[in-house]
């Protein structure tokens, strides 16, 4: 099956909106645990960015899948 140069870019694009999400998510929890501060009151932080980062990454996978299947 050959693939046509839009579907590439989606297909890469994807890729790439995970592995920096992924990425951006490692660094943010890292600096979490880092800071000052108990495990409770660290607890929230780590929730919140967890949920915001994989949010825009479900968010951007929808957008990606609409525009490939637009046509």
């Amino acid at each position: 099956m050959k693939r046509t140069s839009k579907e590439k870019i989606i297909y890469w694009s994807k890729r790439g909106v995970g592995v920096a999400a992924l990425f951006i998510w490692i660094a943010v929890i890292l600096e979490i645990v880092q800071s000052k501060g108990s495990f409770i009151e660290q607890a929230p932080y780590c929730m919140a960015g967890t949920m915001i980062i994989f949010g825009l990454l479900s968010a951007l996978f929808k957008a990606l899948e609409w525009w490939q299947e637009r046509e």
